[in-house]
């Protein structure tokens, strides 16, 4: 075990190449200005319906990354509500959805309160609403106590496990908790990006709870982000980047986690995968622009339920395949003729298009508003 970090006689005085960071980092910090810059004109209900669909995707895929599924309807819904968004399709919400929502908002919205040992013990116990995670029973609220043994991170059949870390001994974690949170509220020299690099690592390091480190590790993380963009709204995400990089994601960690306390090869992971997450975000932007615009755009538009149904799906790019009249009627329980009649109302009203193809093979697609990138 010696050479986990945190064992090491200068934990955890981090370090850096500062120079191999300065490139990649003024290009990142030049890209996040410009996307938050493209920000400033657009209308109220456009950053709020990013801000939404951000936060939602923020904190689906940061319970993916665990392998936890939430219902992504129900995370939009809890969300819509707190922010006190009128919402069409509000739905009930499971109580764990709640949690990890409740967590995610105050570590967003509240980016300026200090962290406090209690702040962190609040979100742990949002987290585990039952006191359990899946089946198992674990301490909520408080940091673990290591009585089932040291807290690792393992893979692999039982009796064939693979250990990829071992965080530090429960008797240490006063200590270690006390350095990082004042660390991380003192405002210091350090660039707000990298310090979120650095806050990331160094949580997850500690693993100071039973189970949810990872995700407390992204919501600090968020927090950092909104502190280094100097708002609460939303409008790229992180923890959906490294969803889709998992695998490098855990790699680089467990790397780092071995190593010397030079953790250069960390920051530049985070810095290149922050950036391809702004670069995500830009798609995501256009397509809400573009719903948005479309909707606006046809607000004296009269369309039946079946119509709004089926252009919902299509604006949200949530429709399998191409749409044509037996798939119309297939999804709104409708005769072919009853499809074909509402389509070809859709046309007329130059809502919809007829694809490239014809006859038998006809499929049609949304005619948007010119739109802007």
């Amino acid at each position: 075990m010696s050479h986990y970090i945190h064992l090491r006689s200068n934990w955890p005085d981090f370090h850096w190449n500062a120079e191999s960071l300065l490139e990649p980092l003024a290009a990142l910090r030049s890209k996040q200005g410009r996307l938050l810059g493209s920000l400033e004109n657009l209308g109220f209900k456009l950053k709020a319906e990013a801000n939404l669909q951000t936060l939602t995707v923020d904190v689906v895929k940061s319970s993916e990354i665990e392998g936890e599924q939430l219902p992504e309807d129900q995370v939009r819904s809890s969300i819509a509500r707190r922010l006190g968004l009128d919402v069409a399709g509000v739905t009930v919400t499971d109580r764990n959805v709640e949690g990890i929502v409740e967590m995610m908002l105050d570590a967003t919205q509240h980016y300026n309160i200090e962290l406090t040992q209690d702040r962190l013990y609040s979100w742990h116990s949002a987290l585990f609403p039952t006191g359990r995670s899946g089946m198992r029973k674990i301490v909520t609220g408080m940091w673990r106590d290591d009585a089932e043994g040291p807290m690792q991170v393992v893979s692999g059949p039982m009796g064939k496990e693979r250990v990829h870390f071992e965080a530090p001994a429960a008797f240490r974690l006063e200590e270690e908790m006390e350095k990082f949170i004042v660390w991380f509220n003192n405002p210091g020299t350090i660039d707000p990006v990298l310090k979120a690099a650095v806050a990331h690592l160094w949580f997850v390091t500690i693993h100071p709870f039973d189970d949810g480190n990872g995700r407390i590790a992204r919501a600090l993380t968020d927090l950092q982000l909104a502190r280094a963009d100097g708002s609460k709204q939303r409008f790229y995400s992180m923890s959906a980047q490294i969803r889709k990089e998992r695998n490098q994601y855990y790699e680089v960690l467990e790397k780092t986690q071995r190593e010397t306390l030079d953790i250069t090869v960390w920051l530049l992971w985070f810095i290149a995968c922050l950036d391809r997450a702004l670069d995500a975000s830009s798609e995501l932007l256009y397509g809400i622009k573009r719903k948005v615009v479309f909707w606006q755009a046809h607000q004296q538009t009269d369309f039946n339920e079946r119509q709004r149904k089926m252009l919902g799906l299509l604006l949200d790019e949530t429709l399998v395949g191409k749409l044509n009249n037996s798939k119309w009627a297939k999804m709104t329980k409708v005769s072919n003729d009853t499809a074909w009649r509402d389509i070809q109302d859709l046309l007329g009203k130059n809502v919809l298009v007829r694809a490239a193809g014809g006859g038998r093979s006809t499929s049609y697609e949304i005619r948007y508003p010119d739109v802007g990138r």
